[in-house]
């Protein structure tokens, strides 16, 4: 069963997906929090240590980028480790990317228009 996070090329983008991970970078804490996972797994605690927040409010963040598909947790025993999810950025580059794609393409035009316009 494919998620919102893993979908194929050829199946459109949801808004809600590209929202909700933008929502999710917006945030500065949310960023560092990423760049930090971006190394490798990590506790929960290890995360929020060098952070100047609570653990609650690194837990209450976690949730937010879990719920957008950029993290992922597992808990066991008594440790919760967090790594980053590779597939949960797809809806985010597949954004930027179709922007991109599309100002290449007007770009391409404004070009030879103006290259015409010399001739």
């Amino acid at each position: 069963m494919k998620t919102a996070t893993h979908r194929t090329s050829a199946a459109p983008l949801r808004r809600a997906d590209v929202d909700r991970v933008f929502h999710a970078l917006g945030d500065p804490t949310r960023r560092i929090i990423v760049e930090k996972l971006s190394e490798g797994p990590i506790s929960v605690s290890r995360l929020a240590a060098p952070l100047a927040i609570t653990l609650a409010a690194v837990v209450q963040h976690l949730q937010v980028l879990e719920e957008s598909g950029l993290v992922r947790t597992q808990k066991v025993g008594r440790v919760r480790t967090c790594r980053i999810e590779p597939g949960g950025f797809s809806a985010a580059e597949r954004w930027i990317s179709e922007r991109r794609a599309l100002w290449e393409r007007r770009l391409d035009r404004l070009g030879d228009l103006l290259t015409e316009d010399e001739e």
